[in-house]
C-alpha cells in the first residue's frame, strides 16, 4: 500500500511533469529562462524517483522507508528509468 509520503512524491512528480510539457509546449520554443527551469525540473525528477526506489527498496527488504534520502542530483543523474 502507499503511504502518505510515497503520495506526495508522487503529487510532486506529476507536477513537475505538468510543468514540463507546459513548458514543451510553447508554440514559440523556449527562451533561456525556461531552458534553465527546464534543467531544474530534469533534476528534481531524478531526485524524486531516485528517492521513490529508495523508499520502495527499504520497504520490501523490511526497512524503514522514511531512512532514504534525497540525494544529489549529480549523483542520481542519468540513472536508467
Amino acid at each position: 500500500m502507499t503511504d502518505e509520503a510515497e503520495k506526495d512524491i508522487l503529487a510532486t512528480i506529476r507536477g513537475l511533469i505538468d510543468e514540463e510539457h507546459a513548458l514543451r509546449s510553447t508554440p514559440e520554443g523556449v527562451d533561456e529562462r525556461e531552458r534553465a527551469r527546464m534543467r531544474q525540473i530534469e533534476q528534481a525528477l531524478d531526485q524524486c524517483w531516485d528517492l521513490l526506489r529508495q523508499r520502495r527498496a527499504r520497504s520490501e527488504a523490511g526497512r524503514d522507508p522514511d531512512e532514504a534520502e534525497i540525494r544529489p542530483a549529480s549523483e542520481v543523474r542519468n540513472y536508467p528509468q
